[in-house]
C-alpha cells in the first residue's frame, strides 16, 4: 500500500527536474482567483477549482441557442513577450482573446454567456500567467461574461523557453428567431463598417517579418512602431448591440485573417458579393508601413490585413441614417452587387 500526502520539498523534485513546477501552478492560481470570481454573473454555479464549470441559461429566452468559438491570438504573443515589461502589454493580449472572440459569436447575434482561457509555456511564470488572464478577466467584465474555467499548461519540450501561447472559447446565446445568417441581404443593401484601429490579431507573421529593426522607430503621431502594432482588437460589441435591439442588422462580418475578400463573402447569400470604395474609411499608417518595407501588393495586403475595417455590418440601404445615428462610429464603405467576389475600387 502506498500512502499519499501533500508533497514536501524533496517529493517534488523528480517533476521540477522534468521541467513542471507544480508549486508554480498552485502561485498561478492564488493570483488569478480573485480577477476570475470578479468576472461571475447569475448564470454561475461552479466556476474556478471546479473540473468543469457549471452555468445555467438565461430563463427569460423561448428557444435559447448556443453560439460558441474558440481562437487564439497568434503570433502577436511572439511581439507581446518580446514588450511584456511595458506597461499592460500582457493584459492587452488577454483583451485580444476576449474581444476577437466576443466578435465572432455576435456576427449571429449572440449575447457572451461564458468564456474559457488557455495560458500554455515551456515554464510557468506566476506573474506572466497573471497579467493574461488579469486582461482576460478584465475583458471578460466589459462584455457581461462570466470566465468560467479554463487552463494553464507548463509543456518543456513543446513550447520554445520563454515563449507562451494563449487561446479561448466563448459561449454565448441567441434567441432562434433572432439569429443573424444573411440570408434577407439582397442588392443594394449598404455595408456599413467599424475601424479596427489596427492589425487586431491577424497577419502578426507577415508584419514582424517586415518592420524587424524598425520596432523601436516613431509612428507620425509619436506612437513606437511596436506598439501600433499591438492596438487592442477592439471588442465591437457596444456599438453593435443598438443596431441589433432596432432589428437593423440583415448580416455581419468579422474582418480577420483572410480580411475582407476573405470574411466578407462569408455573410452573404449564394450569388451575392460586395463592392467596397477604399478611401471611404481611414486606413491605419501602420499598413502602410508594413506594405512599403514588406514589398506586399495591395491585392495581399488586403488579403492578410483588415487594412482598417474590424467589423462589417449590412443593412438596407433605406436604413442607413438610422444606423449610423444609433452608432456613429460606423462609416459607409459599400454595397452588396448582384455578382460573386468582393471588388475593392
Amino acid at each position: 500500500m502506498v500512502s499519499i500526502a501533500a508533497m514536501g520539498d524533496a517529493e517534488g523534485a523528480a517533476y521540477e527536474r522534468a521541467g513542471v513546477d507544480l508549486r508554480a501552478a498552485e502561485r498561478t492560481t492564488d493570483l488569478i482567483r480573485l480577477a476570475v470570481e470578479a468576472t461571475y454573473t447569475s448564470g454561475v454555479i461552479r466556476g474556478i477549482g471546479a473540473f468543469g464549470g457549471l452555468f445555467e441559461l438565461p430563463r427569460d429566452m423561448d428557444r435559447p441557442v448556443l453560439v460558441a468559438s474558440t481562437d487564439g491570438v497568434g503570433t502577436k504573443t511572439v511581439l507581446a513577450n518580446r514588450y511584456r515589461h511595458e506597461d499592460g502589454v500582457l493584459e492587452g493580449i488577454g483583451h485580444d482573446l476576449v474581444n476577437h472572440c466576443v466578435n465572432d459569436v455576435l456576427v449571429q447575434g449572440a449575447t457572451p454567456l461564458f468564456f474559457l482561457d488557455y495560458v500554455a509555456s515551456a515554464e510557468l511564470e506566476p506573474e506572466t500567467t497573471a497579467a493574461l488572464v488579469t486582461g482576460v478577466a478584465g475583458a471578460c467584465r466589459e462584455a457581461g461574461m462570466a470566465l468560467l474555467g479554463g487552463e494553464t499548461a507548463e509543456m518543456p519540450g513543446v513550447y520554445a523557453p520563454g515563449e507562451f501561447d494563449l487561446a479561448g472559447t466563448i459561449v454565448g446565446v441567441v434567441e432562434r428567431g433572432a439569429i443573424i445568417d444573411g440570408s434577407t441581404v439582397q442588392p443594394g443593401d449598404s455595408l456599413l463598417a467599424l475601424p479596427s484601429g489596427g492589425l487586431q490579431t491577424n497577419g502578426f507573421s507577415l508584419a514582424r517579418r517586415a518592420l524587424e529593426g524598425r520596432l523601436e522607430d516613431e509612428m507620425p503621431d509619436g506612437t513606437p512602431v511596436w506598439r501600433a502594432l499591438l492596438a487592442e482588437h477592439r471588442s465591437f460589441l457596444p456599438s453593435v448591440r443598438p443596431l441589433l435591439d432596432a432589428r437593423l442588422v440583415k448580416a455581419m462580418a468579422h474582418v480577420t485573417g483572410g480580411g475582407l475578400p476573405g470574411n466578407l463573402p462569408r455573410t452573404l447569400p449564394s450569388g451575392l458579393g460586395a463592392e467596397v470604395r477604399r478611401g471611404t474609411w481611414d486606413e491605419p499608417p501602420v499598413f502602410g508601413l508594413i506594405q512599403r518595407h514588406g514589398e506586399v501588393s495591395d491585392a495581399e495586403m488586403f488579403e492578410v490585413f483588415n487594412m482598417g475595417i474590424g467589423f462589417v455590418v449590412t443593412v438596407s440601404a433605406a436604413d442607413i441614417e438610422r444606423a449610423l445615428e444609433l452608432s456613429p462610429d460606423l462609416v459607409q464603405v459599400g454595397v452588396v452587387v448582384e455578382r460573386q467576389g468582393v471588388a475593392i475600387v
